[in-house]
């Protein structure tokens, strides 16, 4: 699906790629909230999300409170019968990636957004190209957690120190990996 080519040499398909503030153990959720108030990183969110397909659980749409503006939003979830005002439901997350492909070449948009939760970050690290990370100087209890980075595959390429406002619990650095060329599909599990 990612970075593929059209039969006519036309656009590429959007890549998958995991938006998360990670703080140092890992932790990204406790009891379906963020363990920090970081006013900086959802600024930076809302900046690298705009215009995309949002791909998330049914747990962190509804910790979100609904739909966010400017986003397509797709819901995974096995209820059948859960039903997410302003956003598409799927039942599995191939269904999800597959809506989000096309809201994205509809929009123009060169990324597919995961933004959550674990598990659903758990289930598409192996296919994603790309990790957009806030990591928080942070080390919170928490029940939710990102995946393992495995740097077999991925590499950093990028690390921006973030300026810590009055609005913000802890230092923080935005990070971005790429996949490394030809590795796909690790074995993933949280923490």
């Amino acid at each position: 699906m990612a970075g593929d080519q059209g039969a006519g040499g036309g656009v590429s398909a959007p890549i998958v790629a995991l938006i998360a503030a990670v703080a140092r153990n890992g932790v990204i959720g406790a009891e379906g909230a963020l363990p920090w108030r970081l006013s900086s990183d959802l600024k930076h969110f809302k900046a690298t999300t705009m215009g995309k397909a949002l791909v998330m659980g049914r747990k962190t749409y509804q910790s979100i409170g609904g739909a966010l503006p400017g986003r397509t939003t797709i819901v995974v979830t096995r209820d059948r019968a859960f039903e997410a005002e302003g956003a598409s439901v799927a039942g599995d997350l191939d269904e999800a990636l597959a809506l989000a492909e096309a809201a994205s070449r509809a929009a123009g948009a060169d990324e597919i957004m995961v933004v959550g939760g674990g598990e659903i970050y758990a289930q598409t690290i192996g296919r994603a190209s790309r990790l957009h990370l806030t990591e928080v100087d942070l080390a919170p209890s928490g029940d939710a957690r990102f995946p393992t980075i495995d740097p077999m595959f991925w590499r950093e390429v990028s690390r921006h120190k973030g300026e810590r406002g009055s609005r913000d619990d802890a230092d923080f650095a935005f990070v971005e990996y790429e996949r490394r060329q030809g590795l796909t599909r690790e074995r993933s599990s949280p923490g």
